[in-house]
């Protein structure tokens, strides 16, 4: 760290030098700068560089260094267990940089990487195009592509890495760089699911893909019927489309016209099936879900940037989420997940998922970092309340959920469902294999470890 005397001087040449704003602890504007999707993590960083523009992230590298500060990075504030923030350092936030250009001729649109998913969906929707992106419209673009990047369309289009077709970067020594299919090619193999450990993206391109129509079933059951649900889903999945997605989810019943009053605020088992086409191809596959007695349903076709908006998640919540990948989803499993729903904390904001994967994510590209691709199914245990006092419950309950599915779990999983769960786990959202390179690609461009605010790949020269 510079002597104060130093660092007061060089924060005033700072706050001259960028074109975006910068925010210190006794600035307005500070604490809602500083604040996070997860209302659990309470940091406070000695400067925020609220960031314009590509030269406003070199700056703020190059301060960053020259001051010995800790570097976190912020696009969307997603992350469960804060990676956007630190004490006592800089945070660089990428917030104000979220323009998107479609290139509709070429089925490609360049992000900023400051962009929200609703930036990107709400930007391409009048197209008639789309591409892989989060499954709430909050998420930052960066993040969640760098980390892979499942969502409602992955078994449609792939994994939104399988989408990626470049990325714009400023590296830890302030310098930028763009890696691509035939630039600096293995730099951008170690982006497609690797994270922001080689650099900060300012923009990323993506490829995307016809979406002329979008629809989607939420059928709503009492949790008794929970384990005939999760097996008539299972069956709709197997001998369906691609097209088709969505989950099991239990949850608390939400304050919504469409579930009964006496329902509000009690557990319930939802069906989700989304689907890449019309309300008509819909009806058909949700058809045995529809014979099934239930309790509250929408069916219809909408917008697909809609929908993205539709289960956002209420900011500054408390939450803790993990997640494990599945060999398969047997009768036992299935009974397991449901009896765990039924001990799921309620009524809270917490959700108990089943997602399927398959299509297009296992047939995508075998030769990047993500070891999950052949998992058929993926238990989410996503813990959200608000109340402190929920804290050990909710951890617990987490907790428990992994444990009890172990037994089908494949090892792998998918970085951007966990937190800071050891090295082990880094190493199982990556591949032993993969790391090994990783690292050899990490001490290339970020031999200090600065950018060690994430799912961390320690340098290790090749």
């Amino acid at each position: 760290m510079a002597p104060l005397s130093k660092a007061g001087a060089a924060l005033a040449a700072f706050r001259a030098d960028l074109a975006g704003e910068v925010l210190a602890p006794d600035d307005p504007g500070y604490d809602e700068a500083r604040s996070l999707h997860n209302g659990m993590i309470d940091r406070r960083p000695a400067v925020i560089a609220q960031c314009a523009s590509e030269a406003d992230v070199v700056r703020s590298v190059r301060f960053g260094r020259e001051l010995d500060l800790p570097i976190a990075v912020r696009g969307g504030g997603h992350s469960v267990s804060g990676m956007a923030l630190n004490d006592g350092g800089l945070v660089v936030d990428l917030r104000p940089m979220h323009d998107v250009t479609v290139h509709p001729g070429s089925q490609a649109v360049r992000v900023q990487g400051g962009a929200f998913m609703s930036h990107l969906d709400r930007a391409t929707q009048p197209y008639g195009l789309a591409t892989t992106g989060g499954r709430v419209s909050t998420t930052g673009v960066g993040g969640f592509v760098l980390g892979g990047g499942s969502g409602w369309l992955d078994r449609r289009f792939g994994l939104a890495i399988d989408n990626l077709l470049g990325v714009e970067l400023v590296t830890a020594d302030g310098s930028t760089v763009r890696a691509g299919a035939e630039e600096n090619p293995e730099l951008f193999w170690a982006l497609h699911g690797g994270g922001g450990n080689f650099g900060i993206a300012t923009a990323l391109t993506l490829k995307l893909h016809e979406l002329p129509e979008f629809s989607v079933a939420m059928l709503f059951y009492l949790p008794e019927s929970g384990p005939e649900v999760v097996r008539l889903y299972r069956e709709i999945i197997a001998t369906g489309p691609p097209e088709a997605s969505g989950g099991i989810i239990y949850l608390t019943g939400p304050p919504e016209e469409f579930i009964p009053e006496h329902l509000v605020g009690r557990r319930l088992c939802c069906a989700l099936l989304t689907y890449a086409g019309g309300e008509e191809g819909l009806r058909k596959l949700a058809q045995p879900l529809l014979a099934l007695p239930h309790e509250a349903e929408i069916v219809t076709a909408l917008p697909y940037a809609d929908f993205q908006c539709m289960l956002d998640d209420p900011p500054s919540m408390r939450n803790h989420w993990s997640a494990e990948y599945l060999t398969g989803l047997p009768d036992e499993l299935v009974d397991v997940f449901c009896a765990l729903g039924n001990t799921m904390p309620v009524p809270t904001g917490t959700q108990h998922v089943l997602f399927p994967l398959g299509g297009a994510i296992a047939t995508g590209p075998a030769e990047f970092p993500v070891p999950y691709r052949d998992a058929p199914w993926a238990v989410h245990p996503f813990g959200v309340w608000e109340d402190p006092a929920d804290d050990e419950n909710c951890v617990r309950w987490v907790k428990s959920v992994r444990a009890e599915v172990q037994p089908w779990s494949t090892g792998a999983v998918y970085l951007n469902f966990i937190g800071d769960e050891g090295d082990d786990r880094v190493v199982a959202g990556l591949g032993a294999e993969n790391t090994r390179r990783l690292a050899a690609v990490k001490a290339q461009y970020d031999p200090d470890n600065v950018f060690r605010f994430n799912h961390n790949i320690a340098p290790v020269p090749g």
